[in-house]
């Protein structure tokens, strides 16, 4: 490049011949005045105009001729995307950090994106991501607090609070974006403030290589200040991306200027042009073989950095060559174009692909919101296939950008027309469940009032009817439905815990009488009648009695109680009682085994025995005495009315049993 030959720019420094130096100031002069002259007679080209005033970018790109039209959009895309990078270098590395489908993330995926990009140092490079995570963030979030509003007005319909919900992400979002500004912020504000400083002198710059056409001035001051300006030109820094095309390109046409038009050092400018121009042809070279690579944004990417090394690194080559590489170099950049361009319509292709599927998803909960549904588990159902719908809408990927908001906005209503409906119904079971909660409550009461009653034979069953009507009744608020569950479950768990440790206390003593009278009946084998009918029944009494003290045995032993009844039943016969003094000795024993149970529903069921057994007596009797009737002819020494007679007399008999054993168990209940 130039600045890389400043030793054969000027060869006559070493020249001390006088004539030698008279001949090259006569040479500077006769072309100076030339180029005078050209300049004063000729009509005025876009080139010579130039020496007089500035042109902008749409007069001149780069050091080629006005580009072709079909080339120009290629071309405009790769300058604004070098000139936006050159204010800002670090723009550069958001090449490296890739842009997610964040419209498919969780809120809670989403701050953790953001997290992480909180750490790079280079703010400005992820500004487009932060961006897009605050809008699909937001976007959900606001969504969320829409659907939480509505179950709030839905189940507080006449509520007069402001509906208020605070979601712990929030917070710790606000404060990572935040943090993300103020980083980015500062960085800009120390941008800015060396921006303009860099303007205007590379201005100034292009001013003073427009000045050094004087031929006034020695050669070798000329070049030597020429190549001080090119040496500070690249060392200064950015400058305002709006101004950066237009600064480059009238700074290339003065340098160009500059060779073109003083003629001088021919041959150290044609080895500066042949040097570019290898340099540009290893460009191409290098163009040519990024057109086939199958990485089409990563070869895009380095055609942005290719040109932007020929546009500030390599300087011109001559005209002979000029328009010819730079139509080879715009050619190339074409094809990459087309070929970006080929990508994004195919992305756009996928992009209408997940718009058509999400609009389906759109469909399919606006239809689920017109269902008619009555019953609870039905709802909790579509409840369920909204959700995956839901689901199946942020993971279904990209949309073309000009209908995503809208789409979400459809998606939104359709959501929100759901919940609606949703709502409604359980507003219109609102009043049921809150009838349900009143019985629970009324349930809960009595299951605490009961909770501490010592009468377990009497509360018990009462307790577990409770629990039977608590689970007939229905849903409560959700909001209750742990609380008085809880409260419920408190006051039965206490008293069935109480009635155990007592169970448990009675059950030892229970032992013991089982153990009692498992030896009293092991004494009993050796018990012998005397003989003496009065003798006797006293000592059978007596053993009734001893039995009796012994108290009640487990309920898994009381087979022992039929042991008993059965050697008692053995005395009774040997001592030759009536059937009637056997069975009424034998009930008083059963009916005192009752009493000591503390079962009042055994006794009320020997009564409800009792009585039955009386009226099925009645009625034989009542038959029984019908039939006679027809024997009216018949002698009472007839076999068949004496059979009948005896019938109706043994039945009376029974009978009489029977009142007396409802009179004792009457008089038992009295006392």
């Amino acid at each position: 490049m130039l600045e890389e030959k400043n030793d054969n720019l000027s060869p006559i420094e070493n020249e001390t011949d006088g004539n030698q130096e008279n001949v090259l100031n006569n040479e500077i002069k006769e072309t100076a005045e030339t180029v005078s002259e050209e300049v004063e007679t000729a009509p005025l080209t876009s080139v010579e105009e130039e020496v007089v005033v500035e042109i902008s970018p749409e007069e001149l790109a780069d050091d080629s001729p006005m580009t072709e039209s079909e080339h120009q959009k290629a071309l405009n895309a790769i300058d604004d995307s070098n000139a936006e990078e050159s204010e800002d270098e670090t723009l550069k590395d958001r090449h490296n950090i890739p842009l997610l489908d964040y419209h498919a993330m969780s809120m809670e995926t989403l701050v953790d994106e953001l997290e992480k990009l909180s750490t790079v140092e280079k703010v400005m490079s992820i500004k487009e991501h932060v961006e897009e995570i605050k809008k699909e963030f937001l976007s959900k979030y606001n969504h969320f607090i829409d659907e939480k509003r509505d179950e709030f007005l839905a189940e507080n319909p006449d509520s007069t609070e402001d509906f208020e919900y605070h979601l712990p992400l929030k917070p710790k979002f606000d404060s990572l974006y935040k943090l993300i500004k103020g980083k980015q912020n500062a960085h800009f504000k120390s941008l800015q403030n060396n921006l303009q400083a860099n303007l205007n002198r590379r201005l100034a710059i292009v001013e003073e290589i427009k000045n050094l056409i004087n031929p006034q001035e020695n050669i070798k001051d000329t070049l030597k200040h020429f190549n001080e300006l090119r040496d500070e030109w690249r060392n200064i820094g950015p400058i305002p991306r709006d101004k950066y095309n237009h600064v480059w390109n009238n700074y290339h046409f003065h340098v160009e200027n500059f060779y073109d038009y003083l003629h001088l050092d021919r041959e150290a400018r044609d080895l500066d042009f042949k040097h570019n121009l290898e340099q540009k042809q290893k460009i191409i070279a290098r163009v040519e073989e990024l057109v086939n690579e199958e990485d089409i944004t990563k070869a895009f990417r380095e055609l942005q950095d290719l040109h932007r090394i020929w546009k500030e690194e390599i300087g011109p080559v001559d005209r002979e060559h000029r328009e010819e590489i730079w139509n080879q170099f715009s050619a190339l950049t074409k094809q990459m174009h087309d070929k970006r361009e080929s990508l994004f319509a195919n992305q756009r292709e996928k992009e209408v692909a997940n718009l058509e599927r999400k609009k389906a998803i759109i469909a399919e909960i606006e239809e689920l919101a017109k269902v008619e549904v009555t019953a609870h588990s039905q709802w909790q159902g579509y409840i369920e296939k909204v959700e995956k719908l839901r689901n199946d809408f942020f993971s279904a990927g990209k949309v073309p950008s000009e209908v995503n908001e809208d789409t979400w906005a459809e998606f939104k209503t359709a959501v929100r027309n759901f919940n609606s409906h949703k709502n409604a119904f359980y507003k219109d079971i609102k009043k049921e469940q809150s009838d349900n909660l009143n019985k629970k409550l009324a349930l809960v009461e009595k299951a605490k009032a009961m909770s501490t009653s010592e009468d377990f034979a009497a509360t018990t069953p009462l307790m577990k009817q409770i629990q039977e009507e608590w689970k007939q009744i229905g849903h409560v608020p959700r909001k209750y439905s742990d609380k008085i569950w809880k409260e419920f479950k408190e006051a039965c768990n206490h008293y069935f815990d109480r009635m155990k440790a007592t169970r448990n206390e009675a059950n030892s003593e229970e032992i013991e009488a089982f153990d009692k009278k498992k030896a009293y009946l092991d004494s009993m084998k050796d018990f012998e009648l005397v003989g003496d009918h009065k003798t006797d029944l006293e000592a059978i009494k007596a053993h009734i009695e001893q039995w009796k003290s012994f108290g009640k045995v487990p309920f898994s032993r009381r087979h022992i109680e039929g042991k008993f009844n059965k050697i008692l039943d053995a005395l009774f016969e040997k001592l030759s009682l009536s059937k009637k003094e056997g069975d009424m000795m034998r009930f008083s024993n059963k009916l005192e085994q009752l009493a000591g149970s503390d079962d009042s529903r055994k006794l009320e069921g020997e009564k409800i025995f009792i009585i039955r057994k009386i009226d099925e007596i009645q009625s034989e009797i009542f038959q029984l005495e019908n039939n006679i009737q027809f024997f009216t002819n018949a002698k009472k020494d007839n076999p068949l009315v004496k059979e009948v007679l005896k019938n109706i007399e043994k039945h009376k008999d029974e009978l009489e049993t029977w009142k007396d054993k409802l009179k004792q168990l009457r008089n038992l209940s009295q006392e």
